[in-house]
């Protein structure tokens, strides 16, 4: 996207639903930087951060990857914001974020409709970051998800992941210049991936 306005794409998902893996694909068939919650916090643990401070450590990690990406999206570059984004502040972060950027947001919301298959991803991933506790499967259905107002691609990860990535490029190169006026990227409906 070398030369094309910044955009800043948010993932969104469950914890084992495949959002990362296309982040990452996302970003090397763009030419995006992707930036992983998840590995902030794990490290700011790492750094003897714990998860008991007075400022929650996702929350803090939230934050710095926000102000990262405001950096990279200054500089010219598309951001990938890898994160579950589950609820409204999260989200509204992200939105006052790219407005303050002039930039495009993009949503991409990664779900996995086959149950068995999240467990199995959730169970086999282990610890991608060292010190970092990866969530139970448990804990992943009682997640609570806030409703969406937002314009987003629905992206059912049981397909496979060429596939989700076609789409994903689709829906983003799609709208490369911002609407002329309003709110970027929120023209409150969802497109859903149907394969």
């Amino acid at each position: 996207m070398t030369g094309a306005t910044p955009v800043l794409v948010a993932m969104s998902g469950l914890p084992g639903s495949g959002k990362s893996a296309l982040a990452r694909e996302i970003g090397r068939a763009i030419g995006g930087v992707v930036l992983a919650v998840d590995a902030v916090e794990a490290a700011m643990w790492r750094a003897g951060v714990g998860p008991d401070e007075c400022v929650p450590t996702g929350i803090a990690a939230y934050a710095v990857v926000q102000s990262l990406a405001g950096e990279l999206l200054d500089a010219g570059h598309t951001v990938i914001a890898d994160a579950v984004n589950a609820v409204e502040p999260a989200r509204s972060a992200w939105r006052d974020l790219a407005g303050a950027h002039g930039v495009p947001l993009r949503w991409l919301e990664v779900t996995c409709t086959d149950p068995d298959l999240h467990r199995r991803r959730l169970a086999a991933r282990g610890t991608r970051y060292e010190g970092f506790r990866e969530p139970s499967w448990a804990e992943v259905r009682e997640r609570q998800i806030d409703p969406w107002s937002d314009d987003r691609l629905l992206l059912d990860s049981v397909r496979p992941l060429p596939d989700l990535l076609a789409s994903a490029q689709a829906y983003i190169t799609d709208w490369q210049d911002p609407p002329p006026s309003g709110r970027l990227g929120q023209q409150n409906h969802e497109r859903e991936h149907d394969g």
